[in-house]
């Protein structure tokens, strides 16, 4: 039988008293709905959300965000409690790179340096040698050793941004992609620009490149709110998930964001997984204490090593 709320009850009022009676965190991230982002302690990137995972002192993490994100909040804690709105919450990237299959792959270029983004799961982390977000994915690849070739995973786009900023040649991509970011459509995305001649185009580097040739600014989820805060601009077009307006119109109100289109028919670009978490679903995982994330503590202990190594090189 689903659990659910009583009728009438104040979700925020709730939420709120149950965070002091568990000591507990909650982090959101920018793809969250907006009630989340609302309600949570912290709200950012993988990058961010990781280094307040780090820091906190809190007894229960409350991680609202996709699977890989509360493993990694587990990583950075063994002993505290992480909490997940909803254990279905997946990513598609970290979905298409399964442990066995990249494993094969890492055989076929011994010797590699594997630097390997925070979107994958904690058993494709344990067989990497630094963790790397798209803010600090430049940075970390600069720092690999240069006698060593690189094998850069799960996603191409991002892999392939990367090397034309690092101008690192022997980097071997992991074929991967995001669900999310693959589906822009470069014609609708063209359109919008005619309509709207003074806006600036930001977009994510999981994107296609084809679509990345458009944009203004090419950055991360943090990176691309910063620019457009910072920006004397007043329009933009915003090629990422639309759970990133909720905190542009937050932040800047008197500026105009709109969401670049995929290429189904849809207005703006949602990710699915991200969406599975609720208010509600966050007020029943912290009453009932469950979901709750585990992970065998050999492999919690393998892939924490890249993961220490990517906040140590940030």
């Amino acid at each position: 039988m689903v659990s659910t709320a009583a009728p009438g009850v104040d979700l925020v009022a709730e939420i709120e008293r149950l965070k002091r009676s568990l000591k507990a965190v909650i982090l959101a991230h920018y793809y969250q709905e907006g009630d989340i982002q609302d309600v949570a302690d912290h709200v950012g990137d993988s990058l961010a959300l990781a280094q307040a995972a780090a820091k906190t002192t809190a007894d229960v993490i409350v991680f609202c965000g996709v699977h890989f994100m509360a493993e990694t909040a587990k990583l950075l804690n063994p002993g505290k409690t992480v909490l997940l709105p909803d254990l279905e919450a997946g990513c598609s990237l970290s979905d298409r790179c399964p442990p066995d299959r990249f494993k094969a792959f890492l055989a076929q270029h011994p010797g590699a340096f594997v630097v390997t983004y925070v979107n994958s799961s904690a058993a494709v982390k344990a067989l990497s040698d630094v963790i790397c977000t798209s803010s600090n994915a430049d940075r970390i690849v600069a720092r690999a050793p240069a006698d060593r070739p690189i094998v850069f995973a799960p996603d191409q786009h991002l892999g392939r941004w990367v090397q034309q900023r690092t101008g690192r040649k022997d980097m071997v991509m992991w074929p991967g992609s995001c669900m999310v970011h693959e589906i822009f459509s470069e014609k609708r995305l063209v359109q919008l620009k005619v309509e709207h001649p003074e806006a600036e185009v930001v977009a994510h580097p999981e994107c296609e490149e084809r679509v990345l040739a458009h944009a203004d600014y090419v950055g991360s989820t943090k990176g691309i709110l910063d620019y457009v805060l910072n920006s004397p601009k007043q329009q933009f077009i915003v090629v990422t998930e639309a759970g990133i307006l909720h905190q542009m119109q937050k932040r800047a109100p008197h500026k105009t964001f709109i969401p670049a289109p995929p290429d189904n028919g849809c207005a703006c670009n949602e990710c699915p997984h991200m969406k599975l978490n609720t208010l509600e679903k966050l007020y029943l995982c912290m009453r009932d204490g469950r979901p709750k994330l585990e992970l065998p503590p050999g492999l919690a202990a393998a892939a924490a090593v890249p993961l220490r190594r990517m906040l140590e090189w940030s």
